[in-house]
């Protein structure tokens, strides 16, 4: 991450190994059992329970002081504006990165680990994937080649979301996906009612977009965050693991004849591995230059992964 760091001196982040940043866990115990930590791995992703102990408790940690300064802040905000009707609003972790670099795992290990506090605070975990314009919308606009890039998102449906959560509002609604047949499904819908944390999970969610030349207020689905990670890792490996996963997925998930990607897995290997590097070369790999790796620094804390896929170096922003 040298190019976050072009001198000690004026970087805004610090730096760490993943030695270093274990030695941070402290005395946060480990809740999670080997078994429930397996459930929550995603195919393909070799980050084991060690992994948890060596960097997720540290995090752990590190939100929890985090958390427990947002509240204390609102508590002295009531007594400033003499205000006590005011309903405490959520603590948003936002997780942003690539395709295939570990959002997803990162997401739900730190949804249990954080829910296990012992306050015992509601944790919920959304996707942007739901945001998505329908595909039906995205064949019209000729845009599914550019699914996950910022235009193949519906904005408004995200800022009012965010709004609504950051709002304190009751029985907020965010639209489900199917990645079986990789779509958003027509009428369904999770609600998430007040929690006291919520981990919001996308690959572009620190996507700032234009700023407007008159000064007005556009809002960006960061200027809900409370606290931001980015997932990082060198372009080659994550080009190795979205490969390698496309072709675990042909021997699983793609044989399912309800899949959107079911044809694939009646291809030969060699065929549906060009077909991967395709979506990779003319999809993911544009995103990931254009629109992610872009919105990096805005992070406050870059979790940089190595060809294991293990954590190698954490940079957290100084206050």
């Amino acid at each position: 991450m040298d190019q976050l760091a072009p001198t000690e001196k004026y970087s805004p982040f610090r730096f760490f190994s993943a030695e270093q940043w274990s030695q941070f866990r402290a005395d946060t115990p480990l809740t999670l059992s080997d078994d429930e930590f397996q459930r929550l791995r995603s195919l393909n992703d070799p980050v084991d329970l060690a992994e948890v102990e060596r960097i997720y408790l540290s995090l752990s940690r590190l939100l929890s002081a985090h958390v427990e300064s947002s509240q204390l802040l609102f508590r002295q905000r009531q007594a400033f504006f003499n205000a006590q009707d005011v309903v405490k609003t959520p603590f948003i972790i936002g997780i942003a990165g690539s395709v295939a670099v570990g959002k997803s795992t990162t997401a739900r290990v730190l949804k249990e680990l954080l829910a296990r506090w012992p306050s015992s605070p509601k944790v919920d975990l959304i996707t942007t994937d739901g945001f998505l314009l329908p595909n039906e919308v995205l064949r019209r606009d000729n845009l599914m080649e550019r699914k996950g890039f910022p235009d193949s998102y519906d904005v408004g449906a995200l800022l009012r979301f965010l709004s609504g959560i950051k709002s304190a509002q009751r029985n907020v609604r965010a639209p489900v996906y199917s990645h079986l047949t990789y779509d958003v499904i027509p009428g369904e819908f999770v609600t998430i009612d007040r929690p006291d944390i919520l981990i919001f999970e996308g690959i572009n969610v620190l996507q700032p977009g234009k700023l407007p030349k008159d000064g007005k207020i556009v809002p960006f689905l960061s200027d809900f965050f409370d606290f931001a990670i980015y997932i990082d890792a060198d372009e080659k490996l994550i080009h190795h693991w979205y490969i390698a996963r496309f072709m675990r997925l042909r021997e699983t998930a793609f044989r399912n004849p309800d899949s959107f990607f079911h044809r694939y897995s009646q291809l030969s290997e060699d065929a549906a591995r060009a077909i991967a590097e395709g979506l990779w070369a003319n999809i993911n790999l544009k995103n990931l230059r254009e629109n992610i790796v872009p919105t990096r620094a805005r992070a406050d804390l870059i979790l940089r992964k190595g060809a294991n896929h293990l954590v190698e170096e954490v940079a957290l922003r100084k206050l």
